[in-house]
């Protein structure tokens, strides 16, 4: 399948076609920019998941509308225990949720436990059963590590010291299989299409969530749409980069001084 990368703006061109023959849609996000959660619902009420998986959600279990907590206007956020979470407020999520009241909803977070692990070198065991099918117990190439690490530093405003880097190239590891698994077993349990939310770290298509379903379980149609600020360049290989204004938020990087 060929790669189509362009940039849309949001609100000056139409939102991508994405209900088509695709078995699984992965659209990510910058976290706390509610455009990009709104254009996220508008695009998961175009594909009318059978399925949405949530990298902010524990996978400890799976939600439906048949719960009484999903038909009460507080009960979700409740019920997800998302004010502990640490996640952007739910009111920015909440339209997600609702734009497909029929779809199972799955979640793939990564516990604080798992994530240690990880950090340790344990990744493939932080993983659990599968980790060889998924990559996980083998290193990364060495361009991949030394870009992954550059970036990692990056986005901790060089703040970290250097032999902090490597282990937080394993989280994300850790994450983006994480991800991937719970979006196979969406598609396996509810035949899809399968809708995944999440940021657009992970839905990269180079070493992400779309490049580990390709090694997984090739057969199956991926779209990935990133969303990027301003018209901001947007790395890692998009099907299509949608662009909204930026959020207002203060420095990242006065938390690190």
């Amino acid at each position: 399948m060929k790669t189509f990368y362009f940039v849309t703006v949001v609100g000056l061109c139409a939102l991508p076609s994405v209900a088509l023959a695709q078995d699984i849609v992965i659209l990510g996000e910058v976290h706390d920019n509610p455009e990009h959660h709104r254009v996220q619902a508008e695009l998961v009420a175009e594909v009318i998941p059978k399925a949405l998986v949530f990298e902010m959600i524990s996978p400890d279990r799976v939600y439906g509308e048949a719960l009484p907590e999903f038909r009460s206007p507080d009960g979700l956020p409740q019920f997800l225990d998302w004010d502990a979470s640490g996640w952007p407020d739910f009111s920015m999520y909440r339209p997600i949720f609702y734009a497909a009241p029929e779809a199972v909803i799955y979640g793939a977070h990564v516990s604080r436990d798992e994530a240690r692990k990880a950090m340790s070198g344990d990744v493939a065991t932080a993983f659990g059963n599968s980790a060889d099918v998924y990559g996980l117990d083998d290193p990364l190439p060495a361009d991949q590590q030394s870009r992954r690490e550059a970036l990692q530093a990056a986005a901790h405003c060089d703040a970290l010291p250097e032999d902090m880097l490597a282990p937080m190239v394993e989280i994300q590891r850790l994450r983006d299989a994480v991800l991937a698994r719970a979006a196979l077993d969406a598609m396996r349990e509810t035949q899809g299409p399968v809708v995944v939310i999440t940021g657009n770290g992970h839905a990269r298509k180079d070493w992400g969530i779309p490049a580990i379903v390709a090694h997984v379980a090739p057969e199956l149609e991926v779209r990935v749409i990133g969303q990027t600020e301003d018209g901001a360049d947007l790395a890692g290989g998009f099907d299509e980069v949608l662009s909204s204004p930026a959020h207002p938020r203060p420095d990242p990087c006065l938390a690190f001084q």
